[in-house]
């Protein structure tokens, strides 16, 4: 029995999309981020951190939405290579979404959307770092059509923040490889459906329509 924790955040999709690729059955118990569930004692108890998503599987809970990635690749044997340097090859991209796009697309939406004061160099900074790590991935991506030999776990973690991209005001239209990719990754059935987990989540384009959607902008700004 799998139990998903969670809110509707990048970091949220990486494992509901996850679970619906392996098409296995899970209960999904939404946290109200706005609210703070996710600091109240019972939450805690699953994750000492404070952050959603959280997989509990038959009462084992697994905190970490890369870590969460890994468990169910290695539960399912499927996403995740089991040869050496193919599987390397893998967890290297997932390593760059966590320490690298996460948190830096993290604070580029900080900052170009949720401060009311506007600090151009910190915007910039963010933003500039965001196209860096975005270019990098365009790079790879003109080597074949997945991160990794394969469609995998990087894809999914790599997928579930590129696109959104708009929010943090980082264009990927001229990046025609990532584009691509991201396409693809658009397209796919789990995909559409996780992203809708545990509700759709519609955001502006636009940095003056901020205010319309405040509350959740906050909730999805680094998790």
């Amino acid at each position: 029995m799998f139990e998903l924790h969670t809110a509707s955040t990048p970091n949220g999709w990486k494992a509901s999309v996850m679970l619906e690729e392996l098409g296995i059955p899970y209960e999904v118990k939404p946290v109200d981020l706005a609210a703070g569930a996710q600091k109240t004692p019972a939450f805690l108890d699953l994750n000492p951190n404070g952050r959603i998503p959280v997989l509990v599987h038959d009462g084992f809970p697994v905190f970490e939405s890369g870590a969460i990635l890994v468990y169910l690749g290695e539960w399912s044997g499927q996403l995740l290579p089991t040869e050496p340097r193919s599987r390397s090859q893998v967890m290297q991209w997932l390593m760059f979404q966590m320490g690298g796009v996460g948190p830096m697309m993290g604070q580029a939406n900080v900052f170009y959307r949720a401060m009311e004061e506007k600090i151009e160099p910190a915007i910039s900074r963010y933003q500039n770092e965001t196209r860096r790590l975005f270019e990098v991935l365009d790079r790879r991506l003109a080597e074949g059509d997945w991160l990794g030999d394969e469609y995998s776990i990087a894809d999914i973690a790599n997928w579930c923040w590129v696109r959104l991209h708009f929010w943090s005001g980082v264009a990927i239209e001229d990046l025609p490889n990532l584009s691509r990719w991201h396409e693809a990754m658009a397209a796919r059935p789990a995909c559409q459906r996780g992203i809708a987990v545990p509700e759709p989540l519609e955001l502006p384009t636009d940095p003056e329509g901020v205010e319309l959607v405040s509350k959740t902008s906050r909730a999805i700004l680094t998790r």
